[in-house]
């Protein structure tokens, strides 16, 4: 299993519809991406300080499928229609899950 965690810091001009919207385009995008296992988001519960406002976590049989997903069209219209511009900070990483 391969997994990809992606973290945002919202713009502070970043609306709450605008994070609704994200958040029900991410909700599409697994009936879209045949190589997505499991796909888990949110935002921050605001427990702590400081964290990250919303969070990406996804699935992939291996390297293979994450490329796939990470490259495709529908991913690829999601980020440019709810995430380039909107996103103060990103952080990002990828790994083997045992």
């Amino acid at each position: 299993m391969f997994r990809h965690v992606v973290m945002f810091r919202w713009n502070e001009d970043v609306t709450a519809e605008e994070v609704s919207a994200t958040r029900r385009a991410l909700d599409g995008l697994p009936a879209l991406v045949p190589t997505i296992r499991d796909y888990r988001h949110g935002g921050d519960a605001g427990v702590n300080s400081g964290n990250f406002d919303y969070v990406v976590v996804a699935d992939f049989d291996d390297v293979d499928g994450y490329l796939a997903y990470r490259d495709h069209p529908d991913h690829l219209a999601l980020i440019a229609e709810h995430i380039a511009g909107r996103v103060a900070d990103r952080a990002a990483v990828q790994y083997e899950v045992a």
